[in-house]
């Protein structure tokens, strides 16, 4: 992966091409920019703008969006709301403004099922103001999670007319790390490595751990959190970031481990070699009071009334939904009215908080955004997806709650992304956010209410969707305009 050094005013041109690249021993046809997966690590200094220009080599439309970065509207790079879509063999010229430190990635935002599935996508990295945003370190790594669907050596086949795995989104069955299924990172004995870790998979969440090693969450989408903490796992939703110390005091090997109830993965490896170990702050967690008094006068804010309710859900018809196929226990079975019901329903047994793994095959597979629909429903209005254009000023601090309906024909988690601006979790199920720090992606897990705290201060036309581009094509989307 090239890293980029990019300061105010500069120029860089992006390549969206084919490559191939060898994953589980074949070469495989994919997409990238500027011939590597993931593209180039793009670093930049806080307050600096830069002119991108992209280049779209590939045989389809694209666009450039650069996620969590709060920047002039027209270059969001969302097709039919803030540019026409890139046709092949043309290029478009983005200006960039980076107002905030920490790790954002860039993506396309056109069938975004496909052309991320396929390694089209890349980190910014903004480099504080600050010369103590963060706590020092002997090296950064910039690194990707990810998962790949191949069969027969070569990536699942897409469909160029609708958008399939629309149910659950599309699990890959190779688990890859900055683009190899063998990811390897050696470092020195008593080294301390800060890890900015991004979820690029389509649908995946990732509970991530490196066993042997103590883990200090410092971070996580727009920049550090209020109190840095030891963490076990850090369960990273597709879009999130999250920013990891890691103090290597003892020479050996570990395994990054992605862990969840049904099994353990290990996507990769650090090797830690001998050398020398001295003593380290690192064993102190920091407390950022800059960020605590700069939040200081939302906090009243935050039991006031919602502003905005939505509802998450989905709606299915019959045509492909047939009884026995489902497999797992989150299926949808016909009962003799002709109603669905859940497997999990009819067993009585609980909701997952979170589907980890596709257990629902040929079912999911087969599912379009001709069989079903997903949907943000406004409580109030009782609109849905796209015929929802709410309304705010420049200045506003929005309340929006948010409840994952769990008694939908099909619950499960949905990653939701809030462009141009930047947010706080405020509080889950009730529950007050211990630990709160700036960010644009929240995963709402299967039946959970929660509640954001938007600062709605860039102007123009946004998207609000699902970041499971899957559910996102099959309607779970809808627009706010900040005036």
């Amino acid at each position: 992966m090239e890293t980029v050094i990019l300061k105010n005013g500069d120029n860089f041109t992006m390549e969206a091409k084919p490559v191939r690249k060898i994953i589980k021993g074949e070469n495989v046809r994919l997409l990238s920019y500027n011939g590597s997966i993931p593209g180039p690590l793009i670093k930049v200094p806080q307050g600096a703008e830069i002119i991108l220009t992209l280049k779209n080599e590939t045989d389809a439309d694209t666009t450039l969006h650069s996620h969590g970065i709060r920047l002039e509207n027209r270059f969001d790079g969302v097709p039919e709301v803030t540019q026409e879509p890139v046709k092949p063999g043309k290029s478009f010229t983005y200006k960039l403004k980076f107002p905030d430190a920490g790790v954002y990635w860039y993506h396309p935002h056109f069938r975004e099922d496909y052309a991320q599935e396929l390694g089209l996508y890349g980190n910014f990295l903004v480099i504080p103001e600050a010369s103590d945003y963060w706590a020092e370190v002997d090296r950064e790594e910039a690194i990707f999670i990810d998962d790949m669907l191949l069969e027969n050596g070569q990536i699942a086949a897409f469909n160029r007319s609708t958008v399939d795995h629309t149910l659950m989104g599309r699990f890959g069955n190779t688990m890859l790390v900055n683009g190899s299924d063998a990811y390897r990172l050696s470092v020195n004995q008593g080294e301390r490595v800060r890890f900015y870790i991004t979820n690029a998979a389509n649908t995946r969440v990732f509970n991530l751990s490196l066993p042997g090693a103590r883990l200090k969450l410092v971070g996580g989408d727009n920049g550090k959190v209020e109190q840095e903490e030891w963490v076990e796992s850090v369960v990273i939703g597709p879009s999130e970031r999250a920013v990891l110390e890691v103090w290597f005091d003892e020479e050996g090997e570990y395994l990054l481990t992605h862990k969840t109830p049904e099994r353990t993965v290990a996507l990769g490896t650090v090797v830690v070699q001998p050398g020398q170990v001295t003593t380290s702050y690192f064993l102190v967690p920091r407390r950022n009071d800059d960020l605590i008094n700069s939040l200081s006068r939302l906090r009243p804010l935050f039991e006031k009334v919602p502003d905005k309710n939505i509802v998450l859900t989905i709606q299915m018809g019959t045509a492909g939904v047939q009884s026995g196929q489902a497999g797992g226990d989150h299926g949808v079975h016909m009962m003799e009215d002709g109603q669905m019901m859940q497997n999990s329903q009819m067993s009585m047994g609980a909701v997952q908080k979170i589907e980890w793994e596709d257990d629902m095959g040929m079912m999911n597979a087969q599912s379009t955004t001709d069989t079903l629909e997903w949907k943000i429903i406004d409580a109030l209005t009782k609109k849905e997806n796209m015929d929802i254009v709410w309304q705010f000023n420049r200045g506003d601090v929005v309340k929006i709650k948010i409840v994952n309906d769990d008694t939908s024909m099909h619950p499960m988690q949905h990653p939701m992304h809030i462009p141009g601006q930047r947010f706080l979790v405020i509080s889950t199920n009730g529950q007050a956010n211990p630990n709160l720090g700036w960010k644009d992606t929240a995963l709402i897990q299967t039946g959970d209410t929660v509640e954001l705290l938007v600062q709605m201060d860039n102007p123009g036309r946004w998207l609000i969707h699902c970041h499971i581009p899957e559910h996102m094509e099959a309607g779970m989307q809808a627009v706010f305009q900040v005036n």
